[in-house]
């Protein structure tokens, strides 16, 4: 079997293009578990686009047989624009969730970014380079992990698809086993190394894909779903894995996915992307402050109260003794409200539920991004 054979490109012979010149980390054999904690970064952006647009053109076919026959020798086209003005500028080391419903454009912008797709209009780098001008450079930088999809050798032991790929990728062999030992351990890959990867669990093959994607070193990784389908367990050991190769490595993420969970648990900056168009981006506990502006109260009574009542506070729940409170924290403080509530009634104790990131997002999808105004706060 030769490398042509498999459909892969086959890339220069030369360790040095492997080794982060310029960048906040490199591989040490001193370090612990061969690596080294990152240091001073780059202050250019490792991947920056300006007015970046893609579309689509398709065939408008009429119905039936005459509709099929007639766009033979009559044309017309239209014009899908799947990514319009999109401008995002990440610098080295972050990790950056890209999130918005299906048909947003995540998945198109992935794709120019990786050099799969060419963008209609606008400029894109990335680690300094055009990714589909230089399709071989920029597979050297990047790793890629699809949730659906795996670059793993289907009937070959999951050692073996790990040796064919530092074969492809030339990744020197001392290197290959540092790498290899420490996503052995923090992966838990042992056990079913030499299991062929058509008998893995769906766990099992995500954890091989992630270090696959990892082998050669890449200085980006683009995870798209990385837990779909993954029980709890499974999906905390990805998180985990994830935020070490960041701190260990400074390796930039850019997460696509529909688990908010793995945003609220990687990602200090999110970009909200909607029918092509970016809407947000910044930082997640802003988008929070912004519209997560309801909170809620949970209030334990010492004596139940049925007919329990506050003047101008919202019930959203009353089972007694327990009584649901919702309040907008731009106009009242939790401490204010407490206090209301401590005047009426003896209670034993209370809470306060935060707003989901989730219920968030949605709303903006719903209603559109718009910073929302301020208001007097009661203290």
């Amino acid at each position: 079997m030769n490398e042509s054979s498999l459909g892969v490109v086959s890339l220069p012979r030369n360790p040095d293009l492997f080794r982060r010149e310029g960048t906040g980390s490199k591989r040490t054999a001193d370090a612990p578990g061969g690596f080294a904690a990152p240091g001073n970064r780059s202050l250019m952006p490792i991947i920056q686009t300006r007015a970046l647009r893609k579309t689509f053109r398709s065939v408008v076919r009429g119905e039936g047989l005459a509709g099929a026959v007639g766009a033979l020798f009559s044309r017309r086209y239209e014009e899908k624009v799947a990514v319009e003005n999109v401008n995002i500028s990440i610098e080295e080391g972050e990790v950056v969730g890209y999130i918005g419903p299906n048909g947003a454009g995540k998945s198109t912008t992935i794709k120019m970014l990786t050099g799969i797709l060419v963008p209609t209009s606008g400029t894109i780098e990335v680690a300094g380079i055009v990714p589909h001008e230089k399709r071989r450079q920029n597979a050297r930088n990047i790793g890629v992990v699809f949730g659906q999809r795996s670059q793993l050798y289907w009937d070959l032991p999951l050692r073996e698809s790990f040796e064919l790929l530092r074969a492809i990728y030339r990744v020197p062999r001392d290197r290959y086993r540092a790498n290899l030992a420490h996503f052995v351990e923090i992966l838990d890959l042992d056990r079913f190394m030499a299991t062929p990867v058509r008998q893995l669990s769906l766990g099992e093959r995500m954890r091989g894909d992630f270090a696959a994607a990892l082998l050669h070193d890449p200085k980006i990784v683009y995870l798209d779903e990385p837990t779909i389908g993954l029980d709890v367990v499974a999906k905390e050991a990805i998180r985990a894995f994830i935020a070490d190769i960041n701190k260990r490595l400074g390796t930039t993420v850019i997460l696509t996915t529909h688990d908010l969970a793995d945003v609220e648990r990687l990602c200090r900056r999110i970009v909200l992307i909607d029918a092509g168009t970016v809407i947000y981006d910044g930082k997640l506990e802003r988008l929070r402050d912004e519209y997560g502006t309801h909170r809620t109260l949970i209030v334990h009574l010492k004596d139940p109260q049925p007919d329990f009542a506050l003047p101008g506070v919202e019930i959203e729940h009353s089972e007694p003794p327990t009584v649901m409170l919702k309040f907008d924290r731009r106009t009242t403080t939790a401490e204010a409200l407490i206090r209301r509530v401590t005047e009426r009634y003896a209670i034993t104790d209370v809470a306060i539920v935060e707003p989901e990131i989730e219920d968030i997002v949605r709303r903006i999808y719903l209603e559109g991004y718009q910073k929302p105004p301020a208001r007097a706060v009661e203290t």
